[in-house]
């Protein structure tokens, strides 16, 4: 085997000696999770029913979670099962019966569960001690001596916390046991608040962030108001368009591969597991894509770095950001004009079978016959196509499919697979 020698920072890589960063993808339910296994992901995180901090997402019934841990271990991938709600006393014995029924699940139980309530995590040592352990960003992992006294406690990885640079990590990376794991977020939405630890939704609609039922208060206009005059709301802004204070823009690391792999990082995590298929695919693949030909040639990544922000944009997002990885962010990193996400496609649904020469789709959004929209495919590939023709489940014609979620059978004029996901261009 041929060593390659990459430069960075005056630090040379042999590249066969490095092993490749995990590409951790979310997943709010089976179909996500299927696409994010076939698009590229060497592992998936979800949570179920209870205990993640996603409570509005639809998550996983434990029917659902075997089958979406069965499909990853198909493929050789790993799913992570979150359990990281700050936990109250009376979630703890449900907590341990839960945990239990993972354990049930023999040879399809989780690879790993997420934690980060020190009592969970004794709870799972208790019940689970065959499953691997990680820590959640929420426990504040911000130093070296967290990640040694998770480590001597039976943790495998430890989350970085959001507010770490580069520098910090590598540091960290320097004093930390070899054969322990770094995870470090490096896409998508960021929090307003140190690790998550918010109150404000709590406090505005009693609906806890830290027990999984977050309403992003962040991303509500503000004003103030002067004590002495109650209902006079004074604009906190420069212009007539409203002002976001706690607005964040996402987070994106897709052009630093190498500055990340430099720092240590053992898994790549994206955030996202309330968002779609679309979504999912098009961020895995993308990462996929750019960690690949790093590995296979860096110079091929340095050609590359536009080609694959152009397509990370395609995906919904609030303008890009690198967070807190090259220093503190300053109001460059906040959108003061909008909340709302830039969306330039929509999802249009994913192919799941064929019949009489014509593809199943559950269709997710409206579109036409004689419309121009997009196929894209787990290998990268994206192809342009019309719509030839759309029929119900009974074989009758149809102009169009106004009805989301309803089964149609199309023909694209081309061949399409199982698992190819159809767009269209706003």
């Amino acid at each position: 085997m041929t060593t390659r020698i990459y430069e960075i920072e005056s630090v040379i890589y042999m590249l066969t000696e490095i092993k490749k960063p995990e590409l951790l993808i979310p997943a709010g339910n089976l179909e996500v999770l299927k696409t994010a296994v076939i698009y590229g992901a060497d592992a998936v995180y979800i949570g179920g029913d209870l205990y993640g901090l996603r409570a509005k997402a639809k998550n996983f019934s434990m029917e659902d979670m075997k089958e979406g841990i069965a499909f990853a271990h198909q493929y050789g991938k790993k799913v992570y099962v979150t359990a990281n709600i700050t936990a109250h006393n009376q979630d703890l014995a449900g907590i341990r019966t839960y945990f239990k029924e993972l354990k049930a699940f023999g040879n399809d139980r989780p690879d790993a569960l997420i934690i980060s309530d020190p009592g969970v995590f004794s709870i799972a040592l208790e019940e689970v001690p065959e499953i691997e352990l990680h820590i959640s960003t929420q426990a504040n992992n911000t130093n070296y001596e967290t990640y040694r006294f998770w480590h001597k406690l039976g943790a495998t990885r430890v989350v970085t916390a959001r507010e770490l640079s580069l520098e910090e990590i590598i540091e960290l990376r320097a004093k930390i046991p070899t054969e322990m794991e770094i995870e470090s977020f490096v896409h998508g939405a960021m929090c307003i608040a140190y690790s998550g630890r918010c109150l404000l939704s709590n406090y505005f609609t009693g609906r806890d962030a830290n027990m999984g039922a977050c309403t992003h208060s962040c991303r509500w206009r503000y004003h103030i108001v002067e004590e002495t005059r109650p209902g006079e709301y004074l604009p906190i802004e420069e212009n007539e368009r409203g002002t976001y204070i706690f607005n964040s823009k996402d987070l994106c690391m897709i052009e630093y591969i190498p500055e990340l792999i430099k720092a240590g990082i053992n898994s790549f995590k994206i955030e996202g597991r309330m968002k779609t298929a679309l979504y999912v695919a098009t961020v895995a693949r993308t990462y996929r894509k750019a960690i690949d030909e790093f590995f296979e040639d860096p110079a091929i990544y340095e050609r590359n770095k536009a080609a694959y922000m152009e397509e990370i944009r395609k995906g919904v997002n609030r303008q890009f950001t690198t967070g807190f990885f090259f220093g503190k962010p300053t109001h460059e990193d906040q959108i003061y004009d909008s909340n709302t996400y830039e969306k330039e496609y929509t999802y249009l649904g994913t192919i799941s079978g064929e019949k009489n020469g014509l593809y199943e789709l559950e269709q997710k959004n409206k579109f036409s016959v004689g419309e121009v929209i997009e196929v894209i495919k787990p290998n990268g590939a994206t192809h342009q196509t019309l719509v030839k023709k759309i029929t119900d489940d009974q074989g009758n014609d149809m102009e169009s499919c106004p009805h989301p979620s309803q089964n149609i059978y199309i023909d694209l004029g081309m061949e399409l697979n199982n698992y190819d996901i159809l767009r269209r261009k706003e």
